[in-house]
């Protein structure tokens, strides 16, 4: 079945670059009128060479202010993608208050005070509407130096599903991606090393990372009247690692 969002109005945030640049393409492509945020201009310029029907935001999600200005000039949204994140590794004995505050900011609080804002929007006008969160497996399974970046992602799936049980009577759905590394151009230089990429993929029993056209698949399926009956779902883009 074909995929559109005809008369759709979306909303990707870290979309500049990776999973959120794909995902606004994507969007794009299946008929949405896509507003990409990202707090990077050069990513924005880029994206709008490539695609110059997407409506531009420079904003930082981690800064309350800004965001909460930035959003009143959007105007409706009806598909939410809550991409922007931050990964910040460390061993457990050598995370940092500062660490700790940054990742928060961005994984988790940036992502309710956006989806407040949106979803505010989507409960006044009585038209429902869909939110996906971008969160990991390692929401699920302890990770090596992870410790930050590991609670964040919990804490997401579980914001997930409250806003899916709070939003649920306004016919507001809420659902995670949970996906293993993907190859983004960052996820191809971060396991780049043949043996730290063996001791990942040898715990996936497909065998191999994810593409990001896995990820941006599973999220448009999200979004989609496809999966109308879905909501407080944590989905695994992972190949089997979290089935194991």
């Amino acid at each position: 079945m074909e995929i559109t969002f005809t008369g759709k109005r979306a909303l990707v945030t870290g979309a500049g670059k990776g999973i959120g640049r794909a995902t606004a393409l994507a969007l794009v492509r299946c008929g949405a009128k896509v507003t990409a945020l990202t707090r990077t201009q050069a990513d924005l310029d880029s994206l709008l060479q490539e695609c110059p029907s997407i409506s531009p935001l420079c904003v930082d999600v981690s800064d309350w202010g800004a965001v909460h200005s930035a959003l009143q000039d959007v105007g409706p949204v009806d598909l939410l993608v809550n991409n922007a994140a931050q990964a910040s590794l460390q061993p457990f004995l050598e995370v940092t208050p500062q660490q700790f505050d940054q990742s928060f900011n961005v994984n988790v609080k940036a992502v309710l005070h956006v989806s407040q804002i949106v979803a505010a929007g989507m409960k006044a006008r009585g038209s429902g509407g869909s939110i996906v969160n971008v969160s990991s497996q390692a929401s699920q399974r302890a990770l090596k130096d992870h410790t930050v970046y590991c609670t964040t992602k919990a804490a997401l799936d579980m914001l997930t599903k409250v806003m899916a049980l709070e939003l649920g009577p306004h016919q507001i759905r809420v659902n995670s991606v949970n996906p293993t590394v993907v190859m983004t151009e960052m996820g191809r230089l971060g396991w780049s090393d043949p043996d730290k990429a063996q001791a990942m993929t040898a715990r996936i029993p497909l065998g191999h990372f994810a593409e990001v056209d896995d990820v941006v698949n599973s999220i448009l399926f999200l979004l989609s009247d496809l999966s109308s009956m879905s909501s407080g779902v944590t989905l695994p883009v992972d190949g089997g690692f979290l089935a194991c």
